[in-house]
């Protein structure tokens, strides 16, 4: 369950991610819905699965390099040069996962 990951909170393996890939992308339908283009979204779901993977650097590259479909290019694009509207998203994220984690604060 995707928000297992989020009261979690810690890094799981890729076999776990496999297995969550549904519900994943599910999540990413909902908090990448202001992201006018498809294959936009589907890089913010392959970078969202780069954060919840095993590994002490979440940069792009090692990040891409740990997933099956990861491409440090593409990655890096739509983390700096996509346009987006990021504060959209990260409302989104908030919205979901205020009621899991229970956060005293935001930064």
């Amino acid at each position: 369950m995707v928000w297992w990951w989020f009261g979690h909170g810690g890094p799981v393996d890729l076999g776990e991610v496999e297995e969550l890939r549904g519900e994943l992308a599910a999540f990413v339908a909902e908090v990448f819905a202001s992201v006018p283009r498809r294959d936009q979204r589907a890089k913010g779901d392959c970078y969202l699965r780069g954060l919840m993977l095993e590994g002490r650097r979440k940069s792009i590259q090692p990040m891409a390099e740990r997933l099956p479909d990861g491409d440090m290019q593409a990655l890096q694009q739509f983390v700096s040069q996509s346009p987006w509207d990021h504060a959209a998203v990260l409302r989104a994220v908030a919205v979901k996962t205020v009621p899991v984690v229970d956060p005293v604060v935001w930064v």
